[in-house]
């Protein structure tokens, strides 16, 4: 696989953080994306502890917004934390059933966890949000567009 020129682009909006590569989706179409999912929580739980920060548990409403928001962005062509109909990370995660969001991190093209973590920890703005010791929930979601591209989004509760 060819090594493909990543960019980066970091947003701050409050505690949200947005991150952009491309990458050939050829090797990710054969994971599921429920894989992938459990693999970000498991290497941002690793991360966290390695800086003393507890383990975050999976909240299914951060899920079901984070999962909506990088579907939503997947089948319309668009990375942004704002959706298409205007709103912001708290205002989704308030509508799947959960409050306090404390942050977000997007991401889209890279291929595997691997690739999407390395990205976010590098990136003080999202590191920030994945080694924030005040969040105890996570939620990931993760959808293909057409072409098989991945968008990745983290909704971290309080």
């Amino acid at each position: 696989m060819r090594n493909l020129v990543r960019s980066a682009v970091l947003t701050a909006v409050t505690a949200a953080v947005t991150i952009s590569g491309t990458a050939t989706a050829a090797t990710a179409a054969v994971t599921p994306a429920t894989t992938l999912e459990t693999q970000v929580v498991a290497a941002t739980n690793t991360e966290r502890a390695k800086h003393g920060c507890k383990k975050l548990t999976i909240s299914p409403a951060l899920t079901k917004a984070a999962r909506g928001h990088s579907s939503d962005q997947a089948k319309h062509g668009y990375f942004s934390h704002t959706g298409r109909n205007g709103s912001t990370f708290t205002q989704r995660v308030k509508s799947a059933g959960y409050a306090p969001a404390v942050g977000e991190n997007i991401a889209w093209g890279y291929a595997d966890t691997t690739g999407v973590m390395t990205a976010w920890m590098n990136s003080p703005g999202h590191r920030k949000n994945i080694l924030n010791c005040k969040a105890i929930k996570i939620g990931v979601g993760v959808a293909r567009d057409a072409k098989g591209t991945i968008y990745w989004t983290q909704e971290f509760g309080g």
